[in-house]
């Protein structure tokens, strides 16, 4: 929904957040999707929203002048928490609040910029945990397309579509819970690269493992007369052969 415009948005919301009535639901947005007259919309609905401002945004400030929230000096290691705001020149939307966090730098590396979240929650930390679950979203959407299954490149749609998404996630669902399972025994390095040089995050996700872990193991059945030979031309590797043997004993009875 990042190139909708508010109408579109909030008529497909109208839709589905009466599904939701039963749970606690956050809307999240990131800067392609925010608009203030969704936030406002939002809250009319009485639905609790996080929704990223760019940066080059305005808020109201109580010296009754207008600043611009790269002005406000946000820097790696500093937060804060703004209430009852007015927010943007043109819309002038009273009785919101902002959070706004950048991570302090960790072995020297630090994010590019900031995050400014425009919000109705009522403290820094639960924005801040809500919007965070964004970035889940992200990673499904990238496995459902180029991380993973190209959705993208289908260019089915209609029924078709719709039968195609409910077979990818049932596929990507059981993709998570096997790479989960590997995960827990802790032999995910075998199956993926998950760590490499002076990198402080995990490399690849528990859909990622899963979704690999299947032709990893076939690869025991295709190649293992060449695998047989390489070990004798290498004998100083056999420890890492015999680890990798171990894994796979382990591995197989998740499937």
């Amino acid at each position: 929904m990042g190139n909708s415009n508010f109408e579109e948005q909030s008529k497909i919301f109208s839709q589905v957040l009466g599904l939701f009535n039963k749970y606690q639901t956050v809307v999240l947005g990131d800067r392609e999707f925010c608009s203030v007259k969704l936030a406002n919309w939002l809250r009319e609905q009485e639905v609790q929203f996080c929704l990223r401002l760019k940066k080059n945004e305005f808020i109201l400030g109580e010296d009754e002048i207008w600043h611009s929230l790269d002005s406000l000096g946000l820097e790696p290691g500093v937060s804060l928490f703004l209430q009852n705001i007015k927010v943007t020149k043109s819309q002038k939307v009273q009785g919101l609040n902002l959070a706004a966090k950048w991570k302090r730098k960790l072995k020297g590396w630090s994010t590019e910029e900031g995050w400014f979240i425009l919000t109705n929650l009522t403290d820094l930390t639960s924005a801040i945990n809500a919007y965070k679950k964004r970035f889940d979203i992200e990673e499904m959407f990238r496995d459902f397309k180029s991380g993973g299954y190209n959705l993208e490149d289908t260019n089915v749609s209609g029924n078709r579509l719709i039968s195609l998404i409910l077979i990818i996630s049932i596929a990507y669902s059981m993709s998570t819970f096997q790479g989960q399972k590997i995960k827990r025994i802790g032999v995910q390095k075998y199956v993926a690269r998950v760590k490499e040089y002076a990198r402080v995050t995990r490399r690849h996700s528990s859909f990622y493992v899963g979704l690999y872990s299947q032709t990893w193991v076939s690869f025991i059945d295709n190649c293992w007369c060449i695998v047989q030979k390489l070990m004798r031309l290498n004998s100083n590797k056999i420890e890492y052969y015999l680890r990798g043997m171990r894994a796979m004993e382990l591995i197989l009875p998740t499937f």
